[in-house]
């Protein structure tokens, strides 16, 4: 659990979050690059628990990330933080955590004084600054390391310590670009716990990936951009049953795939099936939900052996192919 960053004084903070708002509300933003689109006319609102940012490489997540962060101004519309526009009162910016995709650390220092240092910058006195960063590294699970040289640290390690930084100053809305690219499994599932503690902690945050799996770990609550638009906001369940109108794949590898297929042809809800090699075979249907409750006892009659199940439609390519119409 995370320990309670208020324990410790310092930094008073005059100006207040209004009650009753969302804590991010985007009203039909726009960003330009001269004449490249970052961002085209978007208008969500984010506010509590865990919200996952879907997108492909391009597709606006950063921009959107840097505009929240104050390190971009919309070209157009207006940006809301706790109901404040912070273009005209930057107060709200103090009460935010921002995990950037590329962002650079000081490897000749200890992770206990980096993030020191970033406390010491948010107004904390030294002895302050010394217990949160003990106080978040410990959240993260670096307590051990924490005065290990930076440059030690393995890609899981520098992308714990960026969160630890990030919730040096208490934060009610705390964004992370791509925070688990790069990680090992283990790192992985780390951060993961990690940003589902915050979210149960009433924290908002918004997490980017370009892979659907990752994000579903986290949060069932999803955001789509495609191309600088908004594409989709949701629950990732309702997504996907909206979906349930076009094909699905289930392929699956087998040793006997002619004796399975015969198997699935007789399912309600398949209505196709392909034998691609000597060793795989393609189950299409329409509710993928269905069979795959109907699958283990499928296999289990039919006697064969499987060694490898995967659905290579379920993935956020596929859904922007079928939210796009394919274009």
């Amino acid at each position: 659990m995370m320990p309670d960053m208020n324990q410790v004084g310092g930094a008073p903070q005059a100006w207040q979050p209004q009650e009753k708002v969302p804590t991010v509300m985007l009203d039909h933003v726009s960003k330009w690059y001269g004449n490249i689109v970052g961002l085209n006319d978007v208008s969500i609102a984010i506010s509590g628990g865990v919200t996952g940012l879907l997108g492909a490489n391009g597709a606006g997540k950063s921009t959107l990330f840097k505009l929240l962060a104050g390190k971009l101004k919309p070209s157009q519309g207006t940006i809301r933080l706790f109901g404040t526009d912070p273009w005209k009162n930057s107060s709200p910016y103090s009460r935010i955590g921002y995990v950037s995709e590329n962002e650079e650390l000081y490897d000749w220092m200890t992770a206990i004084d980096f993030v020191a240092t970033l406390a010491r910058l948010h107004g904390y006195t030294r002895e302050e600054a010394l217990i949160k960063a003990k106080n978040v590294l410990e959240f993260v699970d670096l307590a051990d390391v924490a005065h290990k040289e930076l440059g030690k640290f393995s890609k899981g390690m520098r992308q714990r310590v960026k969160i630890a930084h990030a919730l040096v100053n208490d934060p009610e809305l705390i964004i992370l670009d791509e925070p688990l690219q790069g990680c090992d499994p283990l790192a992985r599932t780390t951060i993961m716990n990690v940003i589902r503690e915050l979210g149960a902690m009433g924290r908002t945050i918004i997490v980017s990936s370009h892979i659907l799996q990752e994000i579903e770990r986290i949060t069932e609550q999803i955001v789509i951009l495609n191309n600088g638009r908004l594409l989709a906001l949701g629950n990732v369940h309702a997504i996907r049953e909206m979906l349930d109108a076009h094909p699905h794949k289930i392929s699956l590898t087998t040793n006997k795939p002619r004796e399975l297929a015969k198997k699935f042809i007789q399912h309600d809800d398949v209505f196709g099936v392909t034998l691609p090699t000597d060793s795989n075979l393609i189950v299409q249907t329409h509710n993928l939900g269905a069979v795959h409750q109907d699958l283990p006892q499928i296999i289990l009659d039919s006697g064969c052996m499987v060694t490898a199940i995967d659905n290579p439609d379920d993935n956020l390519e596929s859904i922007l192919g079928y939210l796009t119409g394919g274009q």
